[in-house]
């Protein structure tokens, strides 16, 4: 009696989330239910395709991922999980790593990053603490840019996006590093036309301003610097571009933003 109780109660805030614009999948997450759920990102500059790894193996969707390329979320067991990439068509990981207790209703990430003498990886964790009856849009940055090691970045309206007097969305975003942490939620904001501002830490001078974009209601999003260039010896301090992941988006799970002050 307990079990259709609970399921009773499911199916009547799914119901009220779908009239509010909502999913049935959200109310799964929030309430540990569905099975966890893992994607990749590719962020090494001319770096090879790989196959993303878990467990030793590569799972359907997730192999030949080329630079700044984003996997949909694919389904993934509960407990310790490994992770890793791999050249295409090898399971010798060029870099690996563990989440070492992956939970339902959680999202995880990724991310095979430039190192300093071999590929490096990063991990995150986003337990998906979104409220029942919330439709705000979930965000969250990763700096996989090592020629801009600590980033500001600056989520404003389309229409306001002169930041000298505002606080940063998202703050020291150190290289390797997400804010929030992983295994804290992503932030909440509302939907509406928004544009991504870059700076050094501490700095109000832009290295990157993004085109106005629409942001709705009820997206996931991980915004992610990645580098322009080639070798990383050869990249220009600052020269970044934005890759955003829709998380969820099977038909287009990534958006590459360009720099509007640089033209790239």
């Amino acid at each position: 009696m307990k079990m259709i109780r609970t399921m009773a109660a499911v199916v009547a805030v799914a119901s009220v989330l779908s009239a509010c614009g909502g999913g049935s999948d959200d109310v799964g997450k929030e309430l540990g239910l569905t099975n966890p759920q893992i994607h990749f990102i590719h962020a090494i500059p001319s770096g090879p395709a790989v196959d993303f790894l878990v467990n030793g193996s590569a799972p359907s969707g997730q192999t030949n991922v080329s630079y700044k390329g984003v996997t949909n979320f694919t389904n993934i067991n509960t407990g310790s999980t490994n992770v890793g990439y791999a050249a295409t068509g090898t399971t010798t990981a060029l870099a690996s790593g563990n989440f070492p207790n992956v939970a339902k209703g959680h999202e995880y990430t990724v991310l095979a990053l430039p190192g300093v003498a071999a590929p490096d990886i990063g991990l995150i964790d986003d337990p998906f603490d979104k409220g029942l009856l919330s439709n705000s849009a979930r965000v969250r940055s990763f700096n996989a840019s090592a020629n801009a090691s600590n980033l500001d970045l600056y989520l404003v309206q389309s229409s306001a996006t002169d930041i000298t007097n505002v606080s940063p969305t998202m703050s020291g975003v150190a290289f390797k590093n997400a804010v929030p942490a992983s295994g804290q939620d992503s932030i909440y904001v509302s939907g509406g036309q928004y544009v991504l501002i870059a700076t050094a830490a501490g700095s109000k001078t832009p290295i990157f301003q993004s085109p106005s974009f629409t942001l709705s209601n009820n997206a996931d999003w991980l915004v992610t610097s990645v580098p322009i260039g080639g070798a990383l010896s050869q990249l220009v301090p600052g020269q970044i571009h934005l890759l955003i992941a829709q998380n969820g988006n099977t038909s287009t799970p990534s958006i590459e933003l360009s720099n509007t002050l640089t033209g790239e």
